[in-house]
Parts: C-alpha cells; sequence; structure tokens
C-alpha cells in the first residue's frame, strides 16, 4: 500500500537548514494499522504529510497503491490524494454554521458525484460512527469525542484506500480517546488501512504495528498484530 525508500525532506530557510527526514524508509500493507510514535520534532507530522501527498521531498521514492507518486504534479497529487486517502487531524476542523449531514457533504462536493450519491455515502459514513440520528445537529451541540467521530465520517465518506491520522485523540480526555480508537479499530477490521500519529503510547498500544521515529529516521518496528496478518493467515 505504502512504500518509502530513503526520503530525504529538508526545511531551508535564510539562516538555517532543517533534515526533518533522512533516508527515511517504511513500508505500510494494506490492511495494517500503524501507530507512529517520537519526540517532538522526530519528523513523524512531516512523514505524514508525505504520505498524504501534502507535501513533497528532495530525494528517495514513494510508492503509493502500486504508483511512483514521487515526481507527480501538484494537480496529479491533488487528484490521488482526493480519491484514495482519507485525513483526520487533531482539531476536528468542523464548520460551525454547518450541520453534521453538510460538514461531511463538503470534500465530496468536489468528486463530481451526483446529489443522490453523495446522500447515500454521507448517511453510510454517519451509520459508521454512531451518529446517523444526529445528522441534523450543529457541531456546537455535540461533545469533542462525538465531534471526531464526525470528522472520521467526514474522511470515510469518500471510501479511502487509506486513513492518515494526526494526533486523531489529542484533544479528547482518556475516555473519548479510547472510544475514538475502538472506532479506528472497527475501521481497520473492515480492511481500511490506518497510519496513525500519536504521543499516547496506551494508544499506540492498540495499534497492529508501532513504529517510532527519531532525528527524521525509523529506529523501531514493534509488531503487535494486524488485520493484514489475520487475511494472509
Amino acid at each position: 500500500m505504502l512504500t518509502m525508500t530513503n526520503v530525504k525532506k529538508i526545511f531551508r530557510t535564510d539562516l538555517v537548514e532543517t533534515h526533518a527526514l533522512k533516508d527515511f524508509s517504511l513500508q505500510v500493507n494494506e490492511g495494517e494499522f500503524v501507530a507512529v510514535t517520537g519526540p517532538s520534532g522526530s519528523g513523524k507530522t512531516t512523514f505524514l504529510n508525505i504520505a498524504g501527498l501534502l507535501e513533497t521531498f528532495e530525494s528517495g521514492q514513494y510508492m503509493l497503491d502500486g504508483n511512483d507518486v514521487s515526481q507527480l504534479s501538484d494537480n496529479a497529487r491533488s487528484k490521488i490524494r482526493n480519491q484514495k486517502i482519507g485525513f483526520i487531524f487533531q482539531g476536528f476542523n468542523l464548520l460551525p454554521d454547518l450541520n453534521l449531514f453538510d460538514n461531511v457533504d463538503v470534500p465530496l462536493r468536489y468528486r463530481g458525484w451526483s446529489a443522490s450519491e453523495r446522500k447515500q455515502r454521507i448517511e453510510h459514513a454517519l451509520e459508521t460512527v454512531g451518529l446517523a440520528s444526529r445528522q441534523k445537529h450543529l457541531p456546537s451541540q455535540l461533545s469533542g469525542g462525538q465531534q471526531q467521530r464526525v470528522a472520521i465520517a467526514r474522511a470515510l465518506a469518500g471510501e479511502p484506500r487509506f486513513l492518515l491520522a494526526d494526533e486523531p485523540t489529542g484533544n479528547l480526555d482518556s475516555k473519548m480517546a479510547h472510544s475514538v480508537m475502538e472506532l479506528l479499530q472497527d475501521i481497520n477490521q473492515r480492511g481500511t488501512t490506518i497510519v496513525m500519529v500519536t504521543h499516547d503510547p496506551s494508544l499506540a498500544a492498540e495499534a497492529g504495528r508501532n513504529i517510532f521515529v527519531r532525528d527524521g529516521q525509523v529506529s523501531e518496528l514493534h509488531e503487535v498484530n494486524t488485520f493484514a496478518d489475520v487475511v494472509n493467515g
């Protein structure tokens, strides 16, 4: 599903050159749930941004779903990102004046689908996260955990091949965080590949595989269990 080989990412200013990723190599198989941990400034978010085709990189190779996306144009990256990748962020990024249905609908409007198809996808996504009965509610009428579930529904509605989650439980208390993790595990069990950045070791332990990043490189791989292992016997 995702293979990075010797990826290098450098951020430059007039005075400073920061090597965010240094020969970063990682493979994520289809159906895995991978948690990425590491200290602040280790390169976790940079990796996630490159994985989501939000940033380019200096050298190396990135294969996504069997295709080399290393040298694609902005338009080509946007097309793949829209079709194959779902994003879940620490901030829920919901539009306060739109109800849940319309919040989930916003990114779907760029897919060229009919209103009836979008409606079916939105209702299914909200049902998946347990909020089908609240689709006309505003975000302010929900708890933090429920708002994050809406954000997950928004990512799921486009039926992405894999989800990228950047601290998806960072704004939640421990009870709500574990509830969101249970939802992500359920989504993974249905076959969606998930890569999640987190600072919480207890949540990382609930993923199928833990990757520790330090100084822009993968320094540790720890297997737990994976959906892919189950599928492959």
